[in-house]
């Protein structure tokens, strides 16, 4: 379920403490404040904070600041649940909320830690850059973006409802999913997309040396290979809390590419180049779906229109031959 309601005109959030001054927490300070929101922020790291505070992000939390309306968690995933413990134990707000990208683990170390989970929505914006820091913060991070929401059994329908409010001033649109099929999608989306971007970078590790490798280096490499940027230390993170939907995706790779190597080095005149045909084609359908799903809402094409593009292609696929055939057709 997604919403596309955005601004504030009706939001009752007033003040929000955020707790973690990197690049989201940082960013979702500022969009707040743009909105007029009072945000107080915390961080162990006091130049963290400092530099989230010069920015405008907000004010340093004190002892007698007020309970929040909601408190924004903006840790990496292994600190969650203690951070939450913790905030919780301090009352510092009414609703709880993080913006870890993984979800299931999170929230069952939660409730061992013995957190009130009525007051806690397990949330994961769907932006951010591989640049890290407050200093890469931008208020405008989450414009137009999809923000999950994953409310367990437990949770208050009030707690979401005030999470929700907090995602619309970000100017994301919120995503209601069940923490699990939450992870399954961020591996899809997401986590897998970057193992696979760094695998790609990796080759090139030792270039530097070897100038003419990197001679013809253009936009389509400069393209997959961005997020190999991100900071490893928090990608170990993340990989570990949703390993098993990672690697679920990563071996079906493997599985394409093996079969792809096999095929580039069969004998000239080989039928196994319709495995090469099948994944370039599936990869154009895999891309228009791609291109669609980041589309505006108006601008999607119709499903049935793309189940008809995906019958042909698939038939197209079936019907090809080795290069040379191809090259006769």
């Amino acid at each position: 379920m997604t919403s596309t309601t955005s601004g504030t005109a009706r939001s009752t959030i007033r003040r929000v403490t955020v707790i973690g001054c990197g690049l989201i927490g940082t960013s979702v300070a500022l969009a707040l404040r743009a909105e007029g929101i009072r945000v107080t922020l915390a961080d162990h790291d006091p130049r963290a904070l400092s530099e989230a505070v010069r920015m405008g992000a907000g004010i340093a939390l004190t002892l007698d600041e007020p309970p929040a309306d909601v408190v924004v968690i903006a840790t990496p995933p292994s600190t969650v649940p203690q951070v939450l413990r913790d905030a919780q134990s301090r009352e510092l707000g009414a609703v709880y909320t993080d913006v870890a990208s993984t979800k299931a683990r999170i929230l069952a170390s939660a409730e061992l830690a013995g957190c009130d989970l009525s007051r806690y929505v397990p949330g994961h914006p769907m932006a951010g850059r591989e640049v890290p820091g407050a200093g890469a913060a931008r208020a405008g991070l989450f414009t137009g973006r999809k923000w999950a929401l994953c409310p367990c059994p437990a949770t208050a329908l009030y707690a979401v409802r005030a999470v929700a409010e907090l995602v619309a001033a970000c100017g994301a649109q919120v995503t209601l999913l069940s923490p699990s099929a939450h992870d399954r999608a961020a591996a899809a989306v997401s986590h897998a997309p970057l193992v696979m971007s760094a695998a790609l970078s990796a080759r090139f590790a030792y270039a530097a040396g070897q100038p003419d490798v990197l001679s013809l280096a253009g936009r389509g490499l400069y393209d997959v290979t961005r997020v190999a940027g991100s900071p490893p230390e928090l990608w170990i993170d993340i990989l570990e809390h949703n390993a098993d939907a990672v690697a679920d995706i990563l071996e079906e790779v493997v599985d394409d590419l093996t079969a792809v190597a096999a095929a580039l080095r069969a004998p000239e005149g080989s039928t196994s180049w319709g495995v090469v045909a099948d994944l370039l084609v599936r990869g154009n359908l895999g891309r228009e779906l791609i291109v669609d799903a980041c589309a505006p809402a108006g601008q999607r094409r119709d499903p049935a229109t793309a189940a008809t593009a995906a019958t042909a292609a698939t038939a197209a696929t079936a019907a090809a031959g080795t290069p040379a055939e191809l090259e006769a057709a």
